[in-house]
């Protein structure tokens, strides 16, 4: 069980799945870049963020924006862009009961029970959607922990086809999410930065500037680079300077 002071930022999954070098670059050396990739996705969450009201009721379904999400057991906290709560059947029998979770829960001035069903915004149509799923399914863990309700699925946005696409948090989804949760821990505590791998990914991540991935997997020794940088800085003939 983490306490408040060693909670992560759920956000940082999402890096860490995608690449851990990107994920130890953005919460270990705190850099970052934009690119039209982050800053189109900055806007999707902004609008978000100002459409309406932070709380709506349509019918059997209301809407939350911005809840605010923390674990004890996995040191995690973050916010959640939406989280949708769906009526349940009033038929609904007890054998729906999930690990010990209720399927549903109480609205003040809601008849019936009701299901949290997290939803994501994320921009365009990502080939690799496991970064999103993961930070998606730890979103739907914050929620049964908190609320001691079951959170059997949720869905993504994708914001460039406004696409919705549906996500179930089937025991496979649930345990790549805790490996990924303890790896993040124990990358955040080693405090070192992975060397650069370049992959297909790289095209389109902000940091490849920063990364520099197409040098980052050489073996280069510090005092090489910095006589080097030196010889670069006096000019032709000063080598001599450098040892």
């Amino acid at each position: 069980m983490f306490t408040d002071d060693d909670l992560v930022p759920l956000s940082a999954l999402q890096h860490l799945v995608f690449c851990e070098r990107r994920c130890a670059l953005v919460h270990i050396e705190c850099l970052w870049e934009d690119n039209v990739f982050t800053i189109e996705g900055d806007h999707l969450h902004e609008v978000v963020d100002e459409t309406g009201r932070r709380r709506e009721s349509r019918g059997d379904l209301r809407i939350a924006r911005g809840l605010p999400l923390r674990s004890l057991r996995l040191g995690l906290s973050g916010k959640a862009d939406v989280v949708e709560f769906h009526r349940l059947p009033d038929n609904l029998k007890d054998a729906d009961l999930e690990d010990g979770l209720q399927p549903g829960m109480t609205l003040q001035g809601a008849p019936g029970l009701w299901r949290p069903f997290p939803v994501e915004y994320k921009r365009g149509t990502a080939q690799n959607t496991e970064p999103y799923q993961v930070q998606l399914c730890a979103q739907a863990l914050c929620l049964e922990e908190t609320l001691k309700v079951a959170v059997p699925a949720g869905a993504l946005f994708e914001g460039a086809p406004q696409h919705r696409v549906d996500v179930s948090f089937e025991r496979h989804l649930r345990e790549r999410t805790e490996v990924a949760v303890r790896r993040l821990h124990e990358l955040i505590a080693l405090g070192v930065t992975p060397a650069a791998v370049k992959t297909p990914a790289c095209r389109h991540c902000s940091l490849v500037a920063v990364c520099r991935p197409d040098v980052g997997g050489r073996r280069r020794s510090a005092r090489r680079y910095l006589r080097e940088a030196v010889s670069a800085a006096l000019g032709p003939g000063q080598e001599g300077f450098t040892r």
